[in-house]
C-alpha cells in the first residue's frame, strides 16, 4: 500500500472513531479509560500533538471541539454524569501513563 492511501485510510478510520464517540454520549470518559486506557480527552490531546508535530498550533479547546463536536464545556453540561467512587477507584488503580 502506498503511503498516501495508508494516510487516507487512517484518516477515515479516525473520522469514524470520532463520529462513533460523538454518537455514544452515554459512554463516559471514565468508562473508556477504565476499559480501553484512553478517552476522548486523550484522543484530542493526540490530535493536538500531531498538529504540533506538523508545526500547526491547535489549542486544547480546539482539539477537544474536533473530537467532541462541540465546545467541551457544552458536552460536559449536556452529557457528563457523576463518575462515582467505584469507577474513580478503578481509574486510580490503573495509573494510565500515556
Amino acid at each position: 500500500m502506498d503511503p498516501k492511501t495508508r494516510t487516507e485510510l487512517e484518516a477515515a478510520a479516525f473520522r469514524r472513531l470520532v463520529e462513533h464517540l460523538r454518537e455514544r454520549t452515554d459512554v463516559q470518559n471514565i468508562d473508556l479509560m477504565n476499559l480501553a486506557g484512553f478517552c476522548r480527552n486523550c484522543l484530542s490531546r493526540w490530535y493536538r500533538e500531531a498538529a504540533e508535530a506538523q508545526g500547526i498550533q491547535v489549542t486544547d479547546e480546539q482539539a477537544r471541539e474536533t473530537v467532541y463536536g462541540m465546545p467541551y464545556a457544552e458536552w460536559k453540561r449536556r452529557y457528563q454524569t457523576d463518575a462515582g467512587a467505584e469507577k474513580q477507584a478503578v481509574m486510580t488503580s490503573k495509573q494510565h501513563s500515556h
